[in-house]
């Protein structure tokens, strides 16, 4: 079996406790960049990143060590940190000890050396600062060491093999968990398992209620075998796409003739898995964190023997069992397991685990990204971030007399950076004032730098300061995504009120973050209803040229659906009030034509409480609901239970809200939405640089801004009313400007409006 070196030492030489005390580890990217720093300092003869492979107790050792020096005859392990060195955690240096012995042994051997001396570097980010400890080990000891880790590591890939060999055959012969397929599933499931098969990126455009999820889950499953894959990601941004996902699973486990040796993950959130929120993450702290590494090798054994789905309740059972914390039980599963269930954010963000064991593994995996549409904005949230000045000036009046400088600094260089945009003084006529910057100012991120040093030494003696650790992780937060600040982001400074300052970085283009991603992986199917227009989704979210762009059948016939295109009137925000009675009339008359369950659907909160306000006035006897502004689980559950089965009454909802998409109301639950608008943004000074940006990249503003994400937002909603095949019902779309064939043109093919449909393929 082929293993990384870190990958090996990880699994075998661990020990104690889980210690996450002191300071967020240093990025993937910041390591590398503090990593080139060093190695640009050392000796002409000097070789980075040596490339290092062999042989022990059948294993085949695959990694690279940070630098190699033949004519001094040394090898080099760098390791970035932040904070006080002392402070390291033992188990931590044992582990990085272990890592460089196993390159010494592999040196040795390769070259025929008797011993070598081995130099374990470790790089302050913020102080630029080296501190290098040395040991002379001879061949002999080296090798025997790595035998120990090796043998180890050996017992458990053995066991590994077999399992990947059982799962295997039994994934080549798969059977679908039901008697036939959908109406057009079937074609979804072709495609999805030819794009696997063929290691191919393909965006999947199948309607709402083709049943998506088994029609992709199933044959990527089929060709794991046939590929074959080491991994398959199952990424959705919804937690109900978690849930479907995990039941689809289930149901196909229940249809096999045998048990299905497949191992099944489902990540949750830290928020969700934590069992004691009020702790410090370490030993000293919370028990859970106590011996972690001593406990998880039986915990492991535990988890991989479950033939369950390995889902919140089911981690959170073993984990307890062993006294480990739930939340990073799940981290080290996530490379044991063949299929995992998560949220997007656990492949695509700056600190994706399964990104980052994708990388140090090599492993081959394919990507089911759920809900594709949804991809553009959430990356954009996952590479933007913000700076506070309150939290520091709350922080500044009662700190401690070790960060009074580095404070005093920081907060001088806000006053500094407000003053040289013209915002040091508050003007009330004028309200919030917002100006963006062409560069970040270097002077405040100066500052953040020197304050980070500061805090991460004072965290080191005084750990269970949790709103340090606040400022701390914003700072942090803020000056990784400036080490990248491009042309893909927009920086911005507001001062709504004296002492609230805000300096953010705003993603615009979340393609130059993405596309590495989506390099790495083996395969991609991005699925979703709405994936129209090909060319947006490919080039905001950075696929490859080669992406093919498919759009399924639809199941549906236009005699299931009327499609109505009220344009006689405007929604434009200059003549809503004007709007407002004959929406209202509209409303009413295609309800006593029809009476049944309906939804409405506005721009706003404020168009919506209009025309709500003014139906109940004028039609008291038609039972109506309507969204509120940060309703809780209960009350979005209360708002959908009010759709029953041969029911009666109006539902008013916001589009884009938690309403308009990812909600099942089948049959006579739901006979009818009105759209009142055509879902663009606002026409504020961030959407117009936004467009302005996405015209100079890709000469697109307008439609990638506004009509693109809009129209999208409008498909969703109306996709509610038809969930299967029997289901019958009406969509009518309220403003002047779907009488535009190019706004037509975006609508569904099988609604019959007369526009051609997307021609690439």
């Amino acid at each position: 079996m082929r293993v990384a070196v870190k990958s090996l030492c990880e699994f075998a030489a661990r020990r104690g406790d889980l210690d996450h005390r002191y300071t967020p580890s240093p990025t993937a990217r910041e390591g590398i960049e503090g990593h080139g720093r060093v190695q640009k300092g050392r000796e002409p003869g000097y070789q980075a990143e040596y490339p290092l492979s062999g042989t022990c107790e059948g294993l085949e050792l695959v990694g690279r060590a940070d630098g190699y020096d033949a004519t001094t005859g040394y090898i080099e392990e760098i390791k970035t940190h932040r904070g006080s060195l002392e402070r390291l955690p033992e188990a931590q240096q044992a582990l990085h000890w272990a890592q460089l012995k196993v390159y010494g042994a592999l040196l040795c051997a390769a070259r025929s050396l008797d011993s070598i001396e081995l130099r374990l570097t470790y790089f302050d980010l913020d102080r630029e600062r080296q501190t290098t400890l040395t040991e002379r080990a001879s061949a002999e000891a080296l090798w025997q060491a790595l035998q120990s880790l090796c043998r180890v590591y050996a017992a458990w890939a053995v066991r590994e093999q077999a399992h990947r060999e059982r799962r295997d055959r039994a994934l080549a012969g798969l059977r679908f968990p039901f008697d036939d397929f959908r109406p057009g599933q079937r074609q979804l499931a072709e495609q999805a398992y030819r794009s696997i098969c063929t290691g191919q990126s393909v965006m999947l455009q199948a309607p709402t209620g083709i049943g998506k999820t088994l029609g992709t889950l199933f044959p990527a499953l089929m060709a794991m075998a046939r590929r074959p894959l080491d991994r398959l990601f199952y990424l959705t941004p919804r937690n109900t796409g978690r849930r479907l996902a995990v039941a689809g699973v289930e149901r196909i486990r229940q249809r096999q003739d045998r048990p299905l040796p497949l191992r099944v993950l489902v990540l949750a959130s830290r928020e969700q898995s934590c069992e004691h929120p009020q702790l410090a993450c370490h030993g000293e702290s919370c028990p859970l964190a106590r011996g972690f590494f001593d406990k998880l090798v039986a915990a492991r054994d535990a988890a991989v023997a479950d033939t369950g789905i390995l889902d919140e309740a089911r981690l959170r059972a073993i984990a307890l069992d062993y006294e480990l914390c739930p939340y990073y039980l799940a981290q080290e599963m996530a490379r044991w397991c063949d299929l995992v269930i998560a949220d997007v954010n656990r492949y695509f963000d700056q600190q994706a685990i399964l990104h980052a064991l994708t990388k140090q593994n090599g492993w081959r995996v394919g990507l089911l990204v759920d809900e594709a549409h949804n991809l553009v904005d959430r990356a954009r949230g996952m590479y933007s971030t913000e700076l506070q000045q309150q939290r520091l000036l709350a922080l500044k009046r009662q700190t401690h007399p070790a960060l009074k400088r580095p404070f005093t600094r920081l907060a001088r260089a806000w006053s500094d950076t407000l003053a040289k945009q013209g915002l040091s003084r508050i003007d009330k006529a004028r309200g919030d004032r917002q100006q963006q910057l062409e560069a970040l100012p270097a002077g405040l991120l100066g500052a953040a730098h020197g304050a980070v040093a500061a805090i991460s030494d004072f965290l080191s003696e005084h750990p269970a300061d949790a709103d340090l650790q606040q400022l701390l992780f914003e700072l942090l937060g803020f000056l990784r995504l400036s080490e990248l600040f491009d042309d893909h982001s927009l920086c911005s400074l507001s001062l709504p009120r004296r002492g609230r300052g805000c300096l953010a970085i705003s993603n615009l283009i979340p393609a130059d973050f993405l596309a590495p991603r989506f390099d790495s992986a083996d395969s991609s199917l991005l699925f979703s209803a709405t994936l129209r227009p090909a060319d947006y989704h490919q080039q905001l979210l950075g696929l490859p040229d080669t992406v093919r762009w498919l759009d399924v059948d639809s199941p549906f016939h236009q005699q299931q659906l009327q499609v109505r295109l009220e344009t006689g009137i405007s929604t434009r925000l200059q003549h809503r009030q004007d709007s407002v009675e004959p929406i209202v009339q509209l409303i009413a008359a295609q309800f006593q034509r029809k009476p049944g369950n309906y939804l409405a659907y506005f721009s706003s909160f404020a168009y919506l409480e209009a025309i709500h306000e003014r139906f109940q006035t004028a039609f008291p006897h038609i039972p109506g609901w309507r969204q509120q502004p940060g309703m809780s689980d209960q009350a979005r559950n209360d708002f959908i239970h009010q759709f029953r089965e041969a029911g009666q009454g109006v539902g008013f909802a916001v589009l884009g809200g938690a309403f308009a998409e990812g909600i099942d109301l089948p049959g006579s639950r739901l006979i009818g939405v009105f759209i009142a608008t055509l879902g663009l943004p606002p026409f504020d000074p961030w959407h117009r640089v936004l467009s302005d940006r996405l015209q100079q990249r890709y000469g697109k503003g307008y439609d990638y801004t506004y009509l693109y994400p809009g129209l999208q937002k409008v498909s969703q909603a109306a996709g509610r009313v038809i969930r299967g095949p029997d289901d019958t019902g009406v969509v009518v779309l309220i403003d002047d400007r779907y009488a535009d064939p190019r706004v037509q043109q975006l609508l569904p093919d099988w609604w019959g409006l007369p526009h051609p449909s997307d021609s690439r393929t």
